[in-house]
């Protein structure tokens, strides 16, 4: 070759290819986006994991079970046997049952009215331990007090019935009066506290 550029010597210039920047940038990029994509997605799942755990977590809130706790009321307030008057009256044919039954309520603390024969409407007709009759007012006070003592008693109220006394008829089952320490039991039941529904609560 002649001119300005002359090869001297026995050493020849070396011919590179041109270097692809490009494909170098691309791939850079992709790597970049890759890379991205993978780091949003670990985001993506733990957010999902940790917002089933609240899911999880709130459903039971909400599935809480509410019940209420029952709380105790004031005892019921019964009039105490020594206010109570009784009148005892023998329907069957055994004689006797009446005066002693009565001085066994008299021991027990009630006050004892007339004593004897029961009137005809009631004479030999009483089949069971007895009757317990009462005024109206007596329902839910007197008569459940004189109940303790038989029972077994039928319960009944008369509403034309004068006076707060009540009527102990001796039927033909009779066999004597609630032992002492089972009527005590069952007066205790009648004046203990009974549970109420308080304020409900809820229970996770």
């Amino acid at each position: 070759m002649g001119g300005q550029y002359r090869i001297t010597g026995d050493k020849y210039p070396r011919m590179r290819p041109p270097r692809r920047r490009g494909r170098l940038v691309l791939l850079a990029t992709a790597s970049v986006t890759v890379l991205g994509v993978l780091g949003w997605g670990t985001l993506q799942l733990i957010e999902v994991f940790t917002g089933g755990d609240k899911a999880s977590a709130t459903g039971a809130r909400a599935g809480c079970a509410t019940k209420a706790s029952p709380s105790p009321s004031a005892p019921k307030a019964l009039p105490p046997a020594r206010t109570i008057t009784v009148n005892v009256l023998n329907a069957t044919t055994r004689s006797g049952l009446a005066k002693k039954t009565a001085d066994e309520l008299k021991k027990r603390g009630f006050k004892i009215g007339e004593v004897g024969n029961a009137p005809k409407q009631y004479d030999k007709k009483v089949k069971g331990t007895g009757l317990l009759l009462g005024p109206a007012s007596a329902l839910n006070s007197s008569l459940p007090v004189l109940g303790t003592q038989l029972s077994a008693a039928e319960r009944r109220t008369e509403a034309a019935r004068k006076g707060p006394a009540l009527d102990l008829i001796i039927g033909n089952g009779f066999k004597g009066l609630a032992g002492q320490a089972d009527a005590d039991r069952a007066l205790a039941a009648l004046t203990a506290p009974q549970p109420t529904p308080a304020a409900s609560k809820k229970y996770c």
